[in-house]
């Protein structure tokens, strides 16, 4: 008899959704304006329970002024049934070294994120220096899958074909 591996789908608990999260510092956002939805890689940092990201000044920023929930996806695949994902929607918020002591406070402390994945960001030595726009990703939703091989099974064996009485 032949052996066969059949995936198993659940949905991760928030533990691994969070450790996901943290292990990875590449994601997809997603947005929309009227009717197209655009969707582009982009690196971030998680912690704090929410998302630190920066981008460059362009269309992207003019769309989530507008309209700025978005959801955001980090994926780890090691085959078609071996893989997990998580899927987070919320609010993001463009944040400014100026304005109230608050405001300055939260943009600090979304760069001392952003430095722990990239220590010369936003400095004279940054490697992606038109990224000056710092981002964050308040979660609203937060959700993960996964499919993972079952153990090996014995295949059920096919009735020989045969006749009919």
């Amino acid at each position: 008899m032949k052996r066969v591996r059949e995936p198993v789908f659940r949905d991760l608990d928030m533990k691994a959704v969070h450790a996901l999260l943290a292990r990875n510092h590449v994601g997809r956002i997603a947005y929309s304006f009227h009717d197209r939805v655009e969707i582009e890689p982009i690196s971030y940092v998680f912690a704090d329970d929410a998302i630190y990201m920066r981008t460059s000044p362009g269309s992207k920023l003019a769309t989530l002024a507008h309209t700025p929930w978005v959801a955001f996806e980090v994926d780890e695949v090691d085959g078609p049934f071996e893989w997990q994902s998580v899927v987070a929607h919320g609010t993001v918020y463009i944040l400014q070294n100026a304005g109230s002591v608050e405001t300055r406070a939260s943009y600090r402390h979304a760069v001392e994120r952003i430095r722990e994945l990239t220590p010369e960001a936003l400095t004279d030595d940054d490697p992606t220096p038109t990224r000056q726009v710092v981002l964050k990703l308040f979660l609203s939703e937060l959700t993960g899958r996964e499919a993972r091989p079952e153990l090996e099974r014995q295949a059920k064996p096919r009735p020989k074909a045969g006749r009919i009485d």
